[in-house]
């Protein structure tokens, strides 16, 4: 594997900025072909953003998987390091970080994680902390900031797309599902359902940051016909602390490397 070294750390361009009120980034929306591949359709948007253009059978075949289909921000944050990519997730994952880990070094965390690993009992949570000291080995960087609309304020005004994972039940107020095996696909049940996890990319924000805009790849949710909407800080917040319960609930925040093309 060849990764190239990264240009200027996004920490020093976001100061001495002046306040905007708005700011939106052009990153173009494309649909996810299936239930199941939000995740990698939106690093494909984020890769576009950036001047990388890959089919999407190119970016789903880099990216590993859940025994369900779906997959989780730090394979999406593998998959941009391999690239060359600088890469930082902030992590809401109760699950796997402890809060007293803050403030640790990479290094250091890297070896929480792996004195964790044993204590672990769920098949996804393992596989989820694994993928982590991967990511933390190829050079990846975890934060644990609080989760406020300055900080999404902060990665957007240093032109970084944001890829979210949250909880499209709270954002949406839609119906829980569950599968049904007859037809191995997701039905809407209130009552036996469960709540659905999402990728979306945030691209910008609204008066000062009060509202964020929100590009959606699926087809199945009320946005406008370009998959563009404007949503309210505090929802899309909470959305995102709510993802913990389909373990997303974290920011995946890319910027090339030297090397790459596109806007650095």
């Amino acid at each position: 594997m060849v990764k190239t070294s990264i240009s200027a750390r996004p920490d020093d361009r976001r100061k001495q900025r002046p306040a905007r009120v708005s700011h939106d980034l052009p990153v173009q929306r494309f649909r996810q072909p299936d239930d199941v591949t939000c995740g990698p359709t939106c690093l494909r948007k984020v890769y576009h953003y950036y001047g990388l253009d890959l089919g999407p059978e190119q970016v789903l075949g880099e990216i590993d998987r859940n025994e369900d289909g779906g997959t989780l921000a730090v394979f999406l944050g593998i998959s941009g390091l391999r690239r060359g990519f600088g890469a930082r997730i902030y992590s809401y994952d109760l699950r796997i970080f402890d809060p007293t880990w803050v403030g640790l070094t990479q290094e250091a965390l890297a070896k929480k994680v792996r004195q964790r690993i044993p204590y672990l009992t769920r098949s996804k949570t393992i596989l989820s902390a694994q993928a982590y000291l991967r990511f933390l080995e190829l050079g990846g960087e975890i934060r644990f900031d609080e989760l406020t609309p300055a900080l999404l304020k902060r990665i957007l005004d240093a032109d970084h797309p944001i890829l979210a994972g949250l909880s499209a039940t709270h954002l949406y107020r839609m119906i829980r599902e569950r599968h049904d095996p007859d037809t191995n696909a997701l039905v809407d049940d209130d009552v036996a359902g469960d709540p659905i996890g999402h990728f979306v990319v945030i691209s910008g924000y609204e008066h000062w940051g009060r509202k964020f805009v929100v590009l959606d790849p699926s087809v199945h949710v009320p946005t406008w016909e370009n998959g563009r909407q404007v949503v309210d800080a505090q929802r899309l917040i909470n959305s995102i602390l709510l993802g913990d319960l389909t373990y997303d609930a974290v920011l995946l925040e890319l910027w090339p490397g030297e090397g790459e093309g596109g806007r650095a």
